[in-house]
């Protein structure tokens, strides 16, 4: 149970069609938000900025959830990784690579561009943070300006979720509970 219950009734509340939203991208009304939604302006400014950050973009849907996944599990967030790990097989993730996904420096299943993304993902979610100047010279490698925003975005946002989550002990909901259960059963 989490810390704080979610709100009741959502999509009776002035935030509903939010709620149908989310509803409609995830297959499932997230706790994290109905408990957000206590203060709905802090929900509304959240949604903003996952529309902003999930967007089409030069960054793959794929690749945004493995950071976000890797970043969840740095921080130690089950529920943000369950989410996470969820999502990305959602967008067509091989549940081969998330199971993987610590070996992603020398597993062949990982493409030279991911492993970059992927490394500044784990140094770029330490607190303190690790990055360092040679991560970003083998990012530039692979990728442009404006996608490194985007995958520092995705970092950024998972920095807020999984403390948001891991501080509120949010409950996971089924669908990712189950998916993420089935990754670690091993």
């Amino acid at each position: 149970m989490s810390r704080i219950d979610p709100i009741a009734n959502p999509k009776e509340s002035e935030l509903g069609s939010l709620f149908s939203n989310a509803e409609k991208w995830m297959g499932f009304l997230p706790n994290d938000g109905l408990i957000m939604a206590h203060k709905p302006e802090v929900l509304k400014s959240f949604f903003l900025l996952a529309k902003a950050v999930y967007a089409e973009g030069k960054v793959n849907a794929g690749l945004k959830r493995m950071i976000g996944h890797l970043s969840s599990k740095v921080s130690g967030c089950q529920y943000c990784s369950a989410h996470t790990a969820y999502g990305a097989n959602e967008q067509g993730v091989e549940k081969e690579k998330l199971e993987k996904l610590w070996e992603y420096k020398t597993s062949p299943i990982f493409s030279e561009a991911e492993k970059a993304a992927l490394n500044i993902t784990v140094n770029g979610s330490m607190v303190p943070n690790q990055t360092t100047d040679a991560d970003f010279i083998e990012l530039k490698k692979h990728y442009d300006s404006e996608a490194i925003v985007e995958i520092v975005g995705v970092i950024s946002m998972f920095g807020f979720l999984n403390r948001w989550n891991a501080t509120l002990d949010t409950q996971i909901e089924d669908a990712p509970e189950t998916f993420y259960k089935s990754l670690n059963s091993k």
